[in-house]
């Protein structure tokens, strides 16, 4: 097997070249050597050749493994290209449609998906806790109602289209420089649709398809957060020619809470005391998501506290059962005191050693 060539000699540049410049010495190199332009032995060999190496430098990844390891950086076989029947137009194909126009491709029309719709659906946090049914609306085009999406009047049908002969592209053979080309372009009469409706359906206008206002609904189930996503297969906008409908994509907008704050499955509280509360010790009502719940305060509970009541967070969305309530103590020292307040106060920092200064 002969030694492979330099990729950066087959184009003729330096190993600084830009992209720029492997793009444009690509091009003129695959002109010169193009099969159907060029019948000398080897301009195959060699057009392949050139191929290869502009696939290999226009890509920074296998560019930069060349760079530092040669054709080894592409396996046992090195950098292989895909020979003439795999090549990837790239960069020729542009030149092959600005001087013939349309494609160089077949353009036969196929079965097209329907359009994806996008509804936001805005729920409150007790929603997202335990989930929720929600019914919405939206405005979808679909088949029409009384041709079934044909097109044409019932009792009629559509009629083969003489320009294309039902084909719905048009095949026109080109001369050039390179040899002959065939450009395959959709057939402007039927518009790529290979029939022609001679009485259109009075409903639709002859477009097979008609808007239409639809109720929905989607269980959002408990543990969504913010931001989620759920997908409604098939509800969407109907396809074309026979290709399937599109999705409804349902995006969950939680509301924010009076006293609650997500993190995660668990809900954080800050729940206020006093300075008697935090000293003696408390048993207080808590508001938890269920309902209230009695929480223990042990005396001398310093403000910044956190309290766990197990299970009274959010649903876990895969796994079941639930996350936890965090309650965050929060020890509230009062702006205003009246007299007694205050002497009852003085009383007690009398008796008590102070902690400020303290060795």
């Amino acid at each position: 097997m002969a030694e492979k060539r330099d990729y950066y000699e087959v184009l003729g540049l330096d190993r600084n070249a830009t992209t720029e410049d492997i793009k444009k010495a690509f091009r003129n190199l695959a002109f010169k050597y193009h099969p159907d332009r060029n019948h000398e032995p080897g301009a195959e060999e060699q057009f392949k050749e050139i191929n290869e190496a502009q696939e290999v430098l226009s890509d920074p990844n296998k560019r930069a493994a060349y760079d530092r390891y040669g054709h080894a950086a592409g396996g046992n076989g090195g950098f292989t290209n895909q020979g003439f029947e795999g090549f990837n137009m790239g960069g020729l194909g542009d030149i092959f449609e600005a001087f013939f126009g349309g494609t160089t491709a077949s353009t036969r029309q196929a079965p097209q998906r329907g359009a994806d719709l996008l509804h936001r659906i805005a729920i409150t946090l007790e929603e997202a806790v335990f989930g929720v049914e929600k019914e919405f609306t939206i405005n979808r085009t679909e088949h029409c109602s009384v041709c079934q999406g044909l097109g044409s009047k019932p009792g009629t049908q559509p009629q083969r289209c003489p320009e294309c002969n039902g084909t719905g592209q048009v095949r026109r053979v080109h001369q050039s420089m390179f040899g002959r080309f065939a450009n395959v372009t959709p057939c402007t009469r039927c518009r790529g649709e290979g029939k022609i409706i001679t009485e259109p359906c009075p409903q639709c206008r002859g477009t097979g398809r008609e808007r239409h206002q639809r109720n929905l609904s989607v269980k959002i189930p408990g543990g969504v957060d913010d931001g989620s996503r759920i997908r409604l297969s098939g509800e969407g906008e109907s396809g074309l020619r026979g290709g399937s409908n599109g999705d409804v994509y349902i995006d969950v907008a939680v509301s924010e809470h009076k006293f609650f704050f997500r993190e995660e499955d668990n809900l954080l509280y800050e729940l206020p005391v006093n300075l008697v509360q935090a000293s003696l010790g408390s048993e207080l009502e808590v508001p938890t998501i269920d309902g209230t719940a009695k929480l223990k305060i042990p005396s001398g509970s310093q403000n910044g506290a956190v309290f766990r009541l197990k299970g009274k967070g959010v649903t876990h969305l895969r796994s079941g059962g639930r996350g936890d309530q965090l309650v965050h103590l929060k020890v509230v020292v009062p702006k205003s005191l009246n007299k007694r307040q205050r002497e009852l106060l003085e009383e007690l920092g009398r008796t008590m050693e102070p902690e400020s200064g303290k060795k």
